[in-house]
């Protein structure tokens, strides 16, 4: 056991770093149905499956299925859930060395319910009361192994003193030894929003946007440009119309969609994006080449169930 973990540990293929990323994991149950159920009614559904969910765990999915070595750091708890999910990250080739056992608490646990007829998910999460990871658990990662870490944004304060350490190592090294840093604020939570100060990168969400009154990508970057640090770059992703990011230069850069003939399945297409820019930015590509990508990428997925074919 401690030497398949070791080997785990180490670097990806010719000793490539790796990329992590912080947050949640749950399970996800899915019923696939003809068209959505009208309250307080009876129905069948197409299929169903379990899968394994949670932002940063489906960025990790997109990740791996990309090529790119990566781990996930977040919390679990022991049971049936559990061992169902940490079968399939290794399924997957994700690394879960930084997974947080809490003695205490439930997995969570999502129905979600996707139409066939329109590809809308529609989610009902039971965040339990399973604690996140914190600073004191990020402490045990070595940071000379990875190349990127992303954050889902979730308990601010502990994940500030994460990104902290992060900057502290940066410091220390050359450019080219430094960390990338990403953080997703996709719920327009109060608690979260100074975290967008604290991303080499930042990525905001539509909810996000609307919360503060804008009603475009290119409209919210504008307005809330002065929220990230100097020189870093945010992104938006709004569905149907695209992405758009502005970086260091200000310029703002934008990206067509590209939807699937048939819409089959949005769940986890923001995770699918996230995911999809930071492998091409963190492999040196453009931001203009990483936002494209990020878009084919999150449209492959909306025409297949699941994640398997995305690439």
């Amino acid at each position: 056991m401690a030497a398949g973990a070791a080997a785990r540990r180490d670097p990806g293929p010719a000793g490539e770093k790796r990329i992590l990323c912080v947050g949640l994991v749950c399970l996800d149950i899915i019923s696939v149905v003809r068209a959505y159920p009208a309250e307080d009614s009876d129905t069948r559904c197409v299929s169903q499956r379990w899968q394994r969910g949670g932002n940063a765990s489906n960025s990790c999915t997109v990740l791996a299925l990309l090529g790119a070595p990566c781990a996930f750091m977040g919390s679990l708890a022991p049971g049936h859930a559990a061992d169902f999910i940490v079968a399939d990250f290794r399924r997957r080739g994700v690394d879960v060395t930084h997974v947080a056992w809490q003695p205490r608490g439930d997995v969570p646990c999502a129905c979600c319910v996707v139409s066939a007829a329109s590809g809308s998910r529609t989610i009902v999460l039971y965040d339990t009361n399973l604690p996140d990871v914190t600073a004191r658990d990020f402490e045990r990662v070595d940071l000379s192994q990875y190349k990127w870490i992303h954050w889902e944004a979730r308990n601010a304060a502990e994940q500030a003193a994460m990104i902290q350490r992060v900057e502290q190592h940066n410091q220390a090294r050359p450019p080219g030894e430094r960390v990338g840093i990403s953080v997703e604020v996709e719920k327009p939570r109060e608690e979260l929003l100074p975290l967008m100060g604290l991303g080499h990168v930042v990525f905001i969400s539509k909810d996000v946007a609307r919360h503060f009154g804008y009603q475009s990508a290119p409209e919210a970057l504008r307005g809330l440009y002065s929220r990230v640090q100097p020189g870093a770059t945010l992104i938006c992703a709004w569905a149907e119309a695209g992405a758009d990011a502005v970086g260091p230069s200000g310029e703002l850069v934008h990206s067509d969609a590209f939807p699937p003939e048939t819409l089959v399945d949005t769940l986890g297409a923001g995770d699918t994006f996230n995911a999809a820019v930071i492998f091409a930015l963190s492999a040196g590509r453009s931001l203009q080449d990483a936002l494209t990508f990020g878009c084919q990428i999150a449209g492959r997925k909306c025409g297949i169930q699941g994640f398997d074919g995305i690439v």
